[in-house]
Order: C-alpha cells, then structure tokens, then sequence
C-alpha cells in the first residue's frame, strides 16, 4: 500500500491530512517528536476543556506544544520577546471526513520580530516541523 503525504505549505500554515484518526495521529506524531529530537511539552486537548467550561463543542482537536530546547535557547539568548511565540504548536483535528495536522509556520513568527539574525534557525526549525508532520500522516 503506497500512501502519499502532501504537504501544503501556505503563507502562514503548514497543512496535511491523514487517514488515521485523531488518536492514531496523536500517537504518530508523539513518537514522530521524539524521532526528530523534539519534545512534547504539554497537549491540549480543546473538545475536552470546552466542556468542562460549559460551552458545547462536538469536533475533536489536540493541540500539541512541541519544542526543541537548543533551538529555542539560541533564539531566546537573541531575542527574549520570541518567548511570546513559543513553544511551537501542531494541531491535529478532524476536518471533511479527514484528521488534519497543521502548524503556524515558524518563519512568518520569527519573521515579526525583526531579527534577521534568526532566519536560519527559524528555517531549521520549521524544516524538522514539516519533517514531523510528514512522518506523521504517513507512517
């Protein structure tokens, strides 16, 4: 079985779907993180803390806060005010009958800053979360 993984690369979104479920995809993308020397800080799930709020939400989406900590030092000792938009995130949610992963991309973030100087990394970075997101959906 051949499976194909077409990521969609967009001003502000990196975006590709799967087949999987949003708990088949949850768990890919866990072990996807670790294989690419990131970390998962914390998972939100938004279905389940918008009912404990008292507010009716049906469809399901995990929001996964991923972080790689020499990357985000690097930044951080450049610029301390990037600490505003990390970690970074991937969501996983369900969508047209499909589980969707999609991430901010981390160059159009760096990119409001004004620090050129971090091109490189954000480049880096964003290489390894599309990297992640295809591991993802396809394994």
């Amino acid at each position: 079985m051949r499976i194909e993984v077409r990521i969609v690369i967009g001003k502000m979104l990196v975006k590709t779907s799967t087949g999987k479920t949003v708990s088949e995809t949850a768990t890919a993308l866990h072990a996807a993180v670790q294989a690419n020397q990131f970390g998962v800080m914390q998972v939100h799930n938004l279905k389940e803390t918008m009912v404990k709020k008292g507010v009716e939400f049906e469809r399901e989406c995990l929001i996964f806060e991923v972080c790689q900590p020499q990357q985000a030092k690097k930044v951080l000792d450049q610029n301390m005010s990037v600490s505003t938009a990390l970690p970074c995130r991937i969501s996983i949610y369900e969508e047209g009958g499909k589980t969707i992963l999609a991430s901010l991309r981390p160059t159009i973030l760096l990119g409001m800053f004004d620090s050129p100087q971090l091109e490189g990394i954000a480049k880096e970075v964003e290489d390894t979360i599309v990297k992640i997101m295809t591991e993802t959906a396809s394994g």
